[in-house]
C-alpha cells in the first residue's frame, strides 16, 4: 500500500477491510469493462454496505477519528443554531427538525438541550440516517447524554411525505455526496474513471456525456481555464435539494458546508479541484487510496444548490460565512458561564477561534438557507447576506 506523505500505517484489521473493499470495488470495475467513473468509486469507498467508510465500525467523528465537526467542538455551534430554529419554529406557529445526517449525535444533543432550555422544543426530532452503524452511536450518545429529551428522537430511512412544516439541518452532508470529476479541455471535457492497475486503482479518461460536457459549458460560461485544469460537479447535491423541496411545505433548509459560489469554486487558480481526503486527522488529496478507511469530500458549488432550490420553487433566504451566521445569532452571548477558570475561558476562547476565524472554519464554512412560506428575515443573515455573490 503507498500512502501519501506523513499518512499513518493502517492497523492489520483496516488493511483486512481495505482489502475486501478493494475487492468488490475490483469486481465492478471488471464487470464494467475496465474502469469505473469517480463518482461510482466514492460512493461505493463511502457507503459500500459494512464495507465503505460510513457503513463501518470504525470511529469517524472527534479526536479519536479522522476529523472533527462543529458541534464535536463545543456547544457554541448548536447553541447558535438552535436560536436560528427558534426564530423560524416560532415564526411558523409549530413545526419539526429534520436533521440529514446527524454524525456523531452531538448537534442534536446540543439543539435539543437549547431548545429546552428556552422552551422551544420542535413537535418531532428527526434524524434522516442512512448508516445502521452511525444510528446505532448517535443513539447511544443521546441516550447517555440527554436521557430525558432522547425519547423526543426519531430515526428515518427516507425523506418524510410531502408536508414538513420547520427546520430542516444538513450540516457537513453535501460535502460528503458523491461528485463526477473531469478535466476541461478547449475542444472537450472529459470523465475521470478509475481502474486497477500493477496492483492499485489508477486515472483513466473518457469523453464526457453530452449532457454533463453541455452543462460544464454553461456553467463555466467565459471563465479562462488553462487545459488540463481539473474539477468537480455534483448533481447529486443538487437532486437532493430538489427532493428536499418537495417535501418542504413551509419553513427553511439550512444548509452547512465547505464551499464557494461558482466564480470563486471553478476559479482559474484552483485547478486541481477540491477533493480532499481525511484519515487520522491527516488531510491529502489522494482519494485512491485506503479506500474504505478514509473520508472523502469534495467542496460544494453553492450556486448549483442555489439555483436547484430556486428551479424546485424555494427562495434564497440567505446565505453568508459561518462565522457571520454564528456571530449573528449570537455565539458571543451563548457562551458558557466559566466563574473564571483559566482552562474552562481557554476552552471557549479555542472554540470560537476555530468556529470563526478565517483560517479555521469561519470563512472556509458557509451557510444557505433555502426556504418557503417564511416572511420575516432571517437572524443569521442580519450581519452579512452574500447573495449578491452567487
Amino acid at each position: 500500500m503507498i500512502l501519501p506523505q506523513h499518512v499513518p500505517v493502517p492497523d492489520a484489521a483496516e488493511v483486512q477491510r481495505n482489502q475486501a473493499l478493494e475487492r468488490l470495488i475490483r469486481a465492478e470495475i471488471e464487470a464494467a469493462g475496465g474502469a469505473i467513473d469517480f463518482m461510482r468509486f466514492m460512493e461505493l469507498t463511502l457507503y459500500a454496505p459494512k464495507l465503505g467508510y460510513y457503513s463501518s465500525v470504525s470511529q469517524k467523528f472527534g479526536e479519536s477519528g479522522d476529523f472533527v465537526t462543529a458541534p464535536e467542538i463545543g456547544p457554541l455551534f448548536a447553541r447558535c443554531l438552535a436560536r436560528q430554529c427558534r426564530q423560524v419554529l416560532g415564526q411558523l406557529g409549530r413545526g419539526d427538525i429534520l436533521e440529514v445526517g446527524a454524525g456523531s449525535g452531538a448537534l442534536a444533543a446540543g439543539l435539543l438541550t437549547a431548545l429546552a432550555d428556552n422552551g422551544a422544543l420542535p413537535e418531532r426530532y428527526c434524524i434522516l440516517e442512512l448508516s445502521a452503524e452511525l444510528r446505532l452511536r448517535q443513539a447511544e450518545y443521546l441516550a447517555r447524554e440527554i436521557p430525558q429529551l432522547a425519547p423526543l428522537v426519531t430515526w428515518l430511512d427516507h425523506l418524510p411525505e410531502p408536508g414538513l412544516h420547520g427546520v430542516v439541518i444538513a450540516n457537513e452532508v453535501l460535502d460528503a455526496m458523491p461528485v463526477q470529476r473531469f478535466r476541461w479541455f478547449h475542444d472537450e471535457v472529459r470523465l475521470l474513471h478509475v481502474a486497477w492497475e500493477q496492483g492499485r486503482f489508477a486515472w483513466r479518461e473518457t469523453p464526457a456525456p453530452a449532457a454533463i460536457s453541455d452543462l460544464l459549458r454553461a456553467r463555466i460560461g467565459t471563465i479562462p481555464l488553462r487545459s488540463g485544469y481539473t474539477s468537480e460537479i455534483n448533481q447529486q447535491a443538487e437532486a437532493w435539494v430538489r427532493s428536499l423541496a418537495d417535501v418542504l411545505a413551509e419553513g427553511v433548509i439550512l444548509i452547512v458546508d465547505y464551499g464557494f459560489p461558482r466564480a470563486e469554486f471553478y476559479h482559474p487558480d484552483r485547478d486541481t479541484g477540491t477533493v480532499m481526503c481525511h484519515y487520522r486527522h491527516h488531510a491529502h488529496d489522494d482519494p485512491l487510496v485506503l479506500a474504505g478507511l478514509q473520508d472523502i469530500t469534495a467542496h460544494v458549488d453553492f450556486t448549483g444548490i442555489a439555483e436547484a432550490g430556486y428551479d424546485a420553487g424555494l427562495s434564497v433566504q440567505g446565505y453568508t460565512s459561518q462565522a457571520a451566521f454564528l456571530l449573528a445569532t449570537g455565539i458571543t452571548e451563548n457562551m458558557p458561564a466559566t466563574s473564571g477558570e483559566p482552562r474552562a475561558q481557554l476552552r471557549v476562547a479555542q472554540e470560537i477561534r476555530k468556529l470563526t476565524l478565517p483560517q479555521e472554519m469561519g470563512e472556509l464554512v458557509k451557510v444557505m438557507a433555502l426556504g418557503r412560506g417564511l416572511t420575516e428575515p432571517l437572524l443569521g443573515f442580519a450581519i452579512q447576506d452574500r447573495r449578491a455573490r452567487l
